[in-house]
């Protein structure tokens, strides 16, 4: 997505351009030295030794090709053409094995004494990305693929999806965003995110009865107020790389509440009633738990 940057715990990175032609860094001399030696450079020798072999990957996903899997590319196609809803989109993904984007950072470092470079201290970062909120979002990919051409220097680290969104809610990552800078990127929020960590079925909460319900108790004691409605929210909607637009995948407001008041009202008393709607709203526990995002319309009954 054009509109999520990304925010490396690596920190952040600068390019320069000399046209000057200058000396290697006396690190980059060392790792030229050490490439196509027998050892490595703590003198372990690298003959029979299985690079791959007990990586997050191959441990976890020994055949895995590192494609789509084939039923979430079909939920995907179908998303696209609007022949599946966002969650049945969201519950094809809940179960499938993900790809996270993860840089590696040395944090300490020694030259030994035939010159090469010794990694003494090394931390593996998540690579963090921010909505448009400001929000921090977890990047995952369905394919290598799609991660590499995202970010050429992440190493991608497989998890099931259930996994990856515990992950998430523990690092405070508010939203998933599936397969950015790719033709189709998908926003699964707050809610389903948790849904999803918690092994719970999700549905958005402008289809949902509980959440209607909730909305309907909190506007009972308002004689200002005719009627409440649900509907989804404007940030809802996804545009894909090709400009066509989804219904469903994006970051919020997901939704969208309507008051209906009586006619008549003057300016005080309708600040007066939107102030306590809103007051009542932000402390239940129904919508906290099953609304990522809220926006609200007034409209005359």
């Amino acid at each position: 997505m054009s509109h999520l940057t990304e925010n490396s715990k690596a920190g952040s990175r600068q390019e320069h351009t000399h046209a000057q032609k200058r000396e290697l860094p006396a690190h980059i001399q060392a790792q030229l030295a050490s490439a196509g030696r027998a050892t490595d450079t703590a003198g372990q020798p690298w003959a029979g030794r299985n690079l791959g072999e007990g990586t997050s990957h191959t441990h976890q996903y020994p055949t895995d090709t590192g494609l789509t899997e084939e039923s979430v590319q079909r939920a995907f196609d179908s998303f696209s053409t609007g022949d599946l809803a966002e969650e049945g989109l969201v519950n094809a993904l809940r179960s499938t094995r993900v790809f996270a984007p993860v840089l590696a950072e040395v944090t300490h470092a020694e030259i030994t004494d035939e010159g090469l470079v010794s990694d003494k201290e090394s931390d593996m970062a998540l690579i963090s990305i921010q909505a448009p909120d400001g929000r921090r979002a977890l990047p995952v990919f369905t394919s290598v693929d799609a991660l590499t051409s995202w970010h050429a220097s992440a190493r991608p680290v497989a998890a099931d999806m259930r996994k990856t969104c515990l992950a998430a809610v523990e690092d405070d990552n508010q939203l998933i965003v599936v397969n950015p800078g790719s033709e189709l990127t998908f926003v699964l929020r707050r809610p389903a995110v948790w849904a999803i960590a918690k092994a719970e079925e999700w549905v958005p909460s402008y289809k949902d009865a509980a959440v209607a319900a909730e909305l309907a108790r909190l506007v009972e004691d308002f004689p200002e107020i005719v009627d409440v409605r649900a509907e989804a929210g404007q940030g809802v909607a996804s545009v894909t790389a090709s400009g066509r637009t989804l219904s469903g995948g994006g970051p919020g407001p997901e939704l969208k509440i309507t008051l209906l008041l009586i006619a008549g009202l003057t300016q005080e008393q309708l600040n007066r009633t939107v102030a306590s709607f809103q007051q009542r709203l932000a402390a239940s526990s129904v919508i906290s738990e099953k609304v990522d995002s809220v926006q609200l319309a007034l409209a005359a009954a």
